[in-house]
């Protein structure tokens, strides 16, 4: 994943209003059950990211990437118990004795979801439009295909990639596998526009998953059924529906209430009022995310074309660098974490130990040593105390984002404020939907925002993002869309480390160059990793057992780099005993009391909500 993807959480935002008309909750000796909808189990997740975009060239957000994880299949996979590479749909798969020449033997079982057999030509077809593709298909899956010269269906069921220099990346093709008699139909101007939808034209969200998409209204819900002829194992439910919250509040409130069996990414104070009810399993797990506050260090174009708005000070990396002493982060991890979390430092985070590079001399919260930086670089406050550039010119006074959906963003931009106004820096804020917000990020017409990331396993992805061709960039109408690099920086040292680690199959050595790449970021203040935040996930016992945890050690048990929960996790019924459950290797032992009989009643017509923009063209 990306963002909260954008956070990944890079890291979306909705509105409540209708769910699904769900069965009264059924009860049987005082054991609670599963709700229905028209008789099927249908396991309800209540988010507070709305999808931004179900097209895979277009989403970036994490509620993007778990539908598209629930409907497609990639070649390759993340393990449940230590993101190891596992097979999807190919069966096994090796490289040539030089490394060049890369074998995937496909599964000869797998059906799209219109019934059409999937081929080896659809993984050329899928890989190929990437590899061809000039921008808005490269944005997202470039990374992965950067390196492979060719891409051939041997015969049906057996694909053929031959790569330029050997790369581990070839083991962790999380691309999702398209139909080609469907997007083959779609054309390079068309992909822009085309959303991907179950009623769009052609058909949308045909895929080889596990389940598949029947419904969605953007801002509310999103409905799967179970995909009856899956080729893998059929999960142990009917279906999935995502719903969509406003804030917080009304997350919590509705799983308290029953109308929702599982609640993501819960803010951590209402968290902690979970913990003593016997009917919910309250999570906190080590997870991939960070969160950040980014700088408009020079928003350009790939080509080098100037653009946005952005306070010219902030080139100056002795003001980000001052910046950055201003932070407290301590603060921000017991303020908008509730201590949950710690202070982060570097863009891969802890859970990825090898990869992980810890800054031995930190910066840590100096506020005379940003007043002094910015002395000392000439930019002396005016009588009204707000510093100007050194030549006298443009007050420092900048342009701050936060996310509407996020209560952590807001939190951190009012603090921000404060933090900035101590240092002689005048500031305005704005909280915006995450899609506003990644289109003024593609424009550069920002000073400073907070958003996060949820970073793969793999952490070519993320070091690609501070790539200079990951810049915003033009298309031939003159319209600007956005890459991932949303600090625009842009170093030409950083992109060898990036090249280089990405053909290194040493893992020792290609976690010193990405270690490397990280010290290089940190260094330029490009970004500032404000903290690495506990996953806070709850879920109703009394309704649903067998959660799969990924990593196996206190891992996430849902939003993973796989479908691992959702394909194992099964309705509690009255003969179920306790409701607890131990799921072999991966299985995490689900300890729950059985919940007194629940409230009987009719369930109206609700709310929801989900993750990256929503207002604007995103891609």
């Amino acid at each position: 994943m990306a963002r909260t993807r954008r956070s990944l959480r890079w890291g979306a935002v909705a509105s409540a209003a209708m769910v699904a008309g769900l069965l009264p909750l059924a009860t049987t000796g005082g054991q609670a059950q599963a709700l229905e909808q028209d008789g099927k189990n249908i396991f309800v997740v209540g988010v507070l990211q709305d999808v931004d975009n179900l097209n895979p060239f277009k989403g970036i957000t994490v509620a993007a990437y778990e539908a598209w994880a629930l409907t497609y299949d990639s070649l390759t996979g993340y393990g449940a118990d230590r993101f190891e590479p596992v097979p999807q749909l190919a069966k096994d798969w090796g490289a040539s004795e030089d490394g060049l020449t890369w074998t995937y033997n496909l599964v000869d079982n797998a059906t799209f979801s219109d019934g059409e057999p999937l081929t080896a030509n659809d993984v050329v077809y899928t890989f190929q439009r990437i590899m061809d593709g000039k921008s808005i298909e490269r944005t997202n899956w470039g990374s992965y295909v950067k390196n492979i010269e060719s891409v051939t269906a041997v015969d049906d069921y057996t694909v053929e990639m031959v790569v330029e220099e050997p790369s581990p990346i070839m083991d962790t093709l999380t691309i999702p596998i398209l139909p080609e008699h469907i997007w083959k139909n779609i054309d390079a101007d068309e992909l822009r526009k085309y959303t991907n939808e179950p009623d769009s034209d052609p058909p949308g969200m045909v895929g080889s998953g596990p389940f598949i998409m029947t419904d969605a209204v953007k801002g509310q819900y999103y409905r799967f059924e179970t995909n009856e002829d899956y080729w893998g194992t059929r999960p142990n439910i009917d279906g999935v529906e995502y719903k969509i919250y406003q804030n917080d509040n009304g997350l919590v409130t509705a799983l308290e209430n029953g109308e929702i069996d599982f609640a993501d990414d819960i803010e951590a104070s209402l968290f902690a009022t979970l913990e003593g009810n016997p009917d919910i399993t309250a999570k906190s797990s080590q997870y991939s995310g960070f969160n950040y506050l980014t700088f408009n260090g020079g928003a350009q174009l790939t080509d080098g074309t100037p653009i946005g708005t952005g306070h010219p000070s902030l080139k100056d990396p002795i003001v980000r660098e001052a910046i950055h002493y201003a932070i407290d982060k301590e603060a921000l991890v017991d303020r908008t974490l509730q201590g949950r979390g710690s202070p982060g430092d570097t863009f891969i985070p802890p859970i990825y130990g090898d990869f992980h590079q810890t800054v031995e001399d930190p910066i840590t919260y100096d506020p005379d040593m940003a007043n002094k930086l910015l002395d000392d670089a000439g930019y002396a406050k005016g009588s009204d105390g707000i510093r100007t550039m050194p030549d006298g010119s443009d007050p420092l006074v900048y342009q701050l984002y936060s996310r509407q959906n996020s209560k952590t963003s807001q939190t951190t931009i009012q603090l921000l404020e404060g933090w900035l106004k101590d240092i002689g820096i005048d500031s305005k804020s704005e909280s915006v939907s995450e899609g506003r917000l990644y289109g003024i990020a593609g424009d550069g017409t920002f000073d400073m925002y907070e958003w996060g990331w949820v970073v793969e396993p793999d952490p070519d992805y993320q070091v690609s993002v501070f790539t200079c061709d990951q810049m915003s960039y033009e298309t031939k109408s003159g319209q600007v869309y956005a890459g991932l690099n949303d600090s625009f920086y842009c170093d030409s040292e950083y992109d060898q480390l990036y090249q280089d680690q990405a053909i290194e199959v040493d893992r020792d050595a290609r976690a010193d160059l990405v270690k490397q790449a990280q010290q290089k970021v940190y260094d330029a203040n490009a970004y500032i990793v404000t903290e690495y935040y506990d996953y806070l996930q709850a879920y109703r016992n009394d309704r649903f057992t067998g959660f799969v945890e990924q990593p196996s050690d206190n891992g996430a048990i849902l939003f993973q780099y796989g479908t691992y929960s959702y394909e194992n996790i099964k309705p509690v019924t009255a003969d179920s005993g306790t409701g607890s459950s131990s799921d072999s290797n991966t299985a995490l032992i689900v300890g729950g009391v059985a919940a007194a009989a629940v409230l009987v009643g009719l369930i109206v017509w609700f709310a929801t909500r989900g993750r990256r923009g929503v207002n604007a063209d995103v891609e």
